[in-house]
């Protein structure tokens, strides 16, 4: 389970104080798919950067299968993410010099995988988005729509609890949509 409490946010700069998220509660269960929708500004990446512990609230609190991640340093951090939480950011964030079976291997390498393990699941992540074929190419060789789909399958290698999307969807075509 997924779960917010009280959770707030607000960026200071140039003597402004902007409130990007105030007072937000919500429970996510296991099994369930949700939809975060709103108009451009109203705080959605700031929830999903909150909750997939990329940033910190100013005050309330998160829980992630029962951890209270707003307790956690840098390395209980990053441990949460890679283990629990799979990301589909609007930009992809792939390794430009990497090939899109070295962008999906990333997470698996991280968690200690062996290399043909990591790199047999890789590979079967890339089959699963259609993407067999172009394992060999850097991302600058990809459509954008390609590049959203290695970016999906990275997000599944290590086949997170957790999954969230930041647009996850906004460059694929209708035959590939999810």
């Amino acid at each position: 389970m997924l779960q917010t409490e009280s959770l707030s946010k607000i960026y200071s700069g140039g003597g402004v104080d902007t409130v990007a998220l105030d007072n937000v509660s919500i429970k996510i269960y296991e099994g369930e798919f949700i939809a975060i929708m709103g108009p451009s500004g109203s705080g959605k990446s700031t929830l999903l950067n909150l909750i997939g512990a990329l940033d910190s609230p100013t005050s309330g609190k998160i829980q992630v299968d029962g951890i209270e991640i707003t307790t956690l340093n840098s390395a209980g951090l990053a441990l949460l993410r890679n283990k629990k939480i799979g990301f589909i950011f609007q930009s992809f964030n792939l390794i430009s010099r990497f090939s899109a079976l070295s962008n999906v291997e990333l997470p698996l390498s991280i968690l200690g995988v062996s290399t043909n393990e990591r790199k047999k699941r890789a590979y079967e992540m890339l089959k699963m988005v259609g993407l067999e074929d172009k394992w060999k190419n850097n991302p600058n060789q990809l459509s954008g729509g390609e590049q959203q789909r290695v970016a999906i399958a990275r997000a599944l290698s290590v086949n997170p609890p957790i999954i969230l999307g930041d647009e996850p969807t906004g460059n694929l075509d209708t035959k590939n949509s999810i």
